[in-house]
Parts: structure tokens; C-alpha cells; sequence
């Protein structure tokens, strides 16, 4: 069985950096220190999964075309044991590219060009506060019963069927979050993204629906024979759990 680290949000972040050029990844340790974060740096795709493993991050700036490894795969692979949040640097704008990279598991993506290293320090400080905000009355709304088989710990950012804990990106999480607190209830794609924050505003509808499926496919393994989260042609997705649990 493969290790699995959980995200928990940390008092003091620290940031691993995946990019090689080096003046770019040193302009972005600048102004991530300006802002109070810790960072390292790698210039290599294959020296990114053994750096995640060793040192914990709590957050990967990834970009996309490196050496010994591209993005793409270093993504692929991150999330085969960690839940760490993955925001990519792409200078590559087509939407295809950016959705590979979310239904690879990342869960945020930036364009380098205009390369501006503000916008990119902002991005993380909203992907670390909306990771260790409790969202305490929405998660009191989202609380299952204690006799579901899906259980929802808002305080850990963790979820688990029958005991088995779900292997979610923090999206994914606050997604099934947000589906959990209304079974049954179809919602809109808009209405999702509104759940996902106002900071997430490079998710589109596209996205969503990739994610949704990332979402689906970690769920039917513990549904078998049951499709928890159903497409309702025009108007969105409901989810509800099989009658018999």
C-alpha cells in the first residue's frame, strides 16, 4: 500500500518550487520571503516527487516544461501519495493544456506570461487560507450523520468511506464537501464554482467538470455498481449515495 500524506494547514508555510530557469525561481523566493513564506528550490522535473517526499511542503509551484520529467507526470505522480496543493506555471494558455494538468490532480494553474510574480504570491496565499479555513457553518451544514458510510472531517480537510480514507485533492474535497451537504440537491456549474470561492477564478466550467470526474472515478471503487455523483443534462450534478448504505 502506498503512503499517503494529508494536507493540514500549516502556522508557517513552506513552498517548494519546481521551475528551471533559474532567475525566474529566484525572483519567486523573493517575494515569497517578502511575504512571509519559506521556500526551496528545484530545477528539475525528476528531482520534484523525491524533494515532496523528504520535505513536506505545503505547497508545489509547478511548472510544466522541465527537464528529466515534465509536469504533467511530476503531477501525476505527486498525487499517488500526497494531497499537497499543486498550483502550475504554464506558459502554455490553450485551455486543453490546463485542464491536462487539472485532471492530473493539480488544483490551481497560472500563465507565465505575462509573468507576474505578485499575482503568483497572491494565488498562494489564497490557496493556503481557503485550505485551513474551517468554513465552520458551511461545514456544520455539511455534516453527514454518523450512520453514513461517507464521513466529512472539515478540522483534518479529510474524507473517508466505511473507515477508508479518499484520496482527494483539497478541490476535490471541498467539491464532495459541497455535495455531501445536500443529497440529492442538483447543482449548477456556477453554483459549484461559487462553493470553490471567489479566488478560484481560473476554474471554468470545463474545469469543473474535470474535477467532477477525478471525484467520480475516486469514489466508484467504494460505490461499486453505484455512480455517487449523476449528470443532469442542462443543469448540473447531484450526488446521493446508494439506498442500501
Amino acid at each position: 500500500m502506498s503512503e499517503h500524506f494529508q494536507f493540514e494547514a500549516p502556522a508557517s508555510a513552506d513552498i517548494l518550487i519546481v521551475e528551471d530557469e533559474p532567475k525566474l525561481a529566484e525572483l519567486l523566493q523573493k517575494y515569497l520571503a517578502a511575504a512571509g513564506y519559506a521556500s526551496r528550490h528545484v530545477a528539475r522535473g525528476d528531482e520534484a516527487v523525491p524533494a515532496v517526499r523528504e520535505k513536506r511542503p505545503d505547497l508545489v509551484l509547478l511548472d510544466i516544461m522541465l527537464p528529466g520529467m515534465d509536469g504533467w507526470e511530476v503531477c501525476r505522480q505527486l498525487r499517488g501519495f500526497s494531497d499537497v496543493p499543486v498550483l502550475m506555471l504554464t506558459a502554455r494558455a490553450e485551455e486543453e493544456d490546463r485542464l491536462r494538468g487539472l485532471e492530473l490532480g493539480a488544483d490551481d494553474y497560472i500563465c507565465k506570461a505575462p509573468f507576474s510574480p505578485r499575482e503568483i504570491v497572491a494565488r498562494v496565499k489564497s490557496m493556503l487560507r481557503r485550505n485551513s479555513h474551517l468554513q465552520r457553518a458551511a461545514g456544520e451544514a455539511a455534516a453527514p450523520s454518523p450512520a453514513s458510510p461517507l464521513q466529512i472531517d472539515d478540522v483534518r480537510h479529510q474524507a473517508s468511506v466505511r473507515g477508508e480514507m479518499l484520496n482527494l485533492t483539497p478541490l476535490e474535497f471541498r467539491l464532495l464537501k459541497t455535495f455531501a451537504s445536500a443529497p440529492g440537491q442538483v447543482f449548477s456549474r456556477e453554483q459549484l464554482l461559487n462553493h470553490l470561492h471567489d479566488e478560484y477564478r481560473s476554474v471554468t466550467d470545463r474545469a469543473i467538470d474535470t474535477h467532477i470526474k477525478n471525484l467520480r472515478r475516486k469514489l466508484e471503487p467504494c460505490f461499486p455498481g453505484h455512480n455517487a455523483i449523476q449528470a443532469v443534462y442542462g443543469v448540473g450534478y447531484s450526488f446521493e449515495l446508494p439506498k442500501s448504505d
